[in-house]
């Protein structure tokens, strides 16, 4: 059984050759992948909580969409055990990006068994979000006896991810 590939293939941020056509033979990509991240919101919706603390990029990145779910159940458990449902989560990304991997094969015979670069687009095999530099990925709105907690969550996240990342605290402005 294959396994996933290196993340490495896929971190750098590329154009996206993903036409989606009406027109089957136009279209570069045939079926896009589902994504893991079902939910996007958790917690208390009609609460207004009086602070936001937020996970944001320190550089340009793209990430997987079984990473971004890892990371959302880590948050979201750390968060319900510690506070109950007295908080507001927040994924801020929609994982669309498609990626593709072009199967080569190996060993003695594959040069008469593979294609070669005929119909080299690839399978589509997984998704990704695309993050720009500070741009926020998670947030959490709590009340303020609860942002020692929120930010401990959201720590919990940073090693799940491929990139450097801050956590920063901001007050609503109530309307």
């Amino acid at each position: 059984m294959a396994g996933l590939r290196a993340f490495k293939c896929y971190r750098r941020i590329k154009r996206a050759y993903t036409r989606k056509s009406k027109f089957k033979k136009k279209g570069y990509i045939k079926a896009v992948p589902n994504s893991k991240i079902v939910k996007y919101v958790f917690g208390d919706l009609k609460k207004t909580f009086p602070n936001e603390i937020s996970l944001i990029s320190k550089s340009n990145v793209q990430i997987r969409h079984n990473a971004l779910e890892s990371c959302r159940q880590v948050v979201n458990r750390h968060l319900h055990t510690s506070m109950g449902p007295n908080y507001l989560f927040r994924i801020r990304l929609y994982p669309h990006h498609i990626l593709r991997e072009k199967k080569i094969l190996t060993g003695a015979g594959a040069d008469r068994m593979s294609k070669g670069m005929q119909l080299s687009f690839g399978k589509a095999t997984g998704i990704a979000a695309q993050v720009k530099q500070g741009q926020k990925l998670f947030s959490v709105f709590v009340d303020p006896e609860n942002l020692g907690k929120a930010r401990d969550a959201l720590s919990k996240a940073r090693p799940r991810l491929p990139n450097q990342w801050s956590i920063i605290e901001e007050k609503q402005i109530k309307k």
